[in-house]
């Protein structure tokens, strides 16, 4: 996979801002969330990194968007043998991974499971610290997994209202 060239399409594709609650910050924590769950699940990295950048990719909206995880699903199918290079079984796992990982599921293949921790640890940039009974992993229930992934989280602390300016 050539990340630049896979983030630059789904860049192309992306309708929300970039540096936005669910854009690239997001991604790259859920990227480096998977790869240290991986670490201890055993879970495939190639699909966990792709999870990372295309679980979100098509979204309209920042609140409650139905359908985005499917959407998502498809466009890493279309991306299959041109920027993914996965094979038929990693695909399949990331097209479901990316499909319900909005849906509160726990239990799936290692693999999705480790997606949808990642994603899940990264609840910190809305203010709600991930909790134990809805990750998915021994590895992601981890309270020091929990607590480095919330102040990771809180780094771009978007979910924080400005502070108020008075108008004369």
């Amino acid at each position: 996979m050539n990340l630049d060239k896979l983030l630059e399409a789904i860049r192309a594709e992306y309708a929300l801002s970039w540096d936005g609650l669910h854009g690239i910050s997001h991604w790259t924590r859920v990227r480096e969330n998977g790869l240290r769950l991986a670490e201890r699940t055993g879970a495939q990295i190639a699909v966990v990194e792709c999870f990372a950048y295309l679980h979100d990719s098509k979204r309209i909206n920042d609140g409650h968007d139905p359908g985005h995880g499917r959407r998502g699903a498809a466009l890493a199918r279309s991306f299959q043998g041109t920027l993914l290079d996965l094979t038929d079984e990693q695909i399949e796992l990331l097209a479901y991974a990316c499909s319900y990982h909005t849906d509160g599921l726990i239990e799936a293949d290692v693999t999705v499971q480790t997606c949808w921790d990642a994603d899940r640890l990264d609840l910190g940039r809305v203010g709600k610290r991930p909790l134990a009974a809805k990750l998915c992993t021994p590895a992601a229930r981890d309270p020091a997994v929990i607590e480095w992934a919330w102040e990771r989280s809180q780094q771009d602390q978007v979910w924080r209202l400005p502070p108020h300016r008075h108008h004369t």
